[in-house]
């Protein structure tokens, strides 16, 4: 068992932490996250100190998870089969190789047939 229900893609951590409707339904679920989406979020170049903060709470929160050798390897697969960007690619592997459905707006993801995603419909915020 590694913890998580569901990898959240980078932008599902980020609509998480502003708040988007889209991601009530997945509130109570255990959230894992790549070490890509943790890199991303805290190289995020327009958080301040709180906001910083509150991404560290989140992540704190969150089932971790390392780039290992069977992530590594999948993820290679999957850039030449599929064409996706590395980073893409990584989070996708994590999401396999871990046996757990993917949360992400990102559309580009519905070709990879393996994936079992959870395509998110961000709300407009006002």
């Amino acid at each position: 068992m590694n913890g998580a229900d569901f990898v959240a893609d980078t932008n599902a951590l980020l609509y998480l932490l502003c708040g988007n409707e889209c991601m009530r339904p997945y509130l109570s679920n255990r959230l894992g996250v790549s070490i890509i989406s943790e890199m991303e979020l805290l190289l995020f170049p327009q958080a301040d100190d709180q906001e910083e903060e509150n991404i560290r709470a989140l992540l704190r929160d969150c089932t971790r998870f390392p780039l290992d050798n069977r992530i590594k390897s999948k993820a290679i697969l999957l850039r030449k089969q599929y064409r996706i960007k590395l980073p893409d690619a990584i989070i996708v592997a994590t999401a396999l190789e871990n046996a757990l459905p993917l949360l992400s707006a990102d559309k580009a993801l519905r070709k990879i047939t393996e994936l079992d995603l959870r395509l998110l419909e961000p709300t407009p915020q006002s």
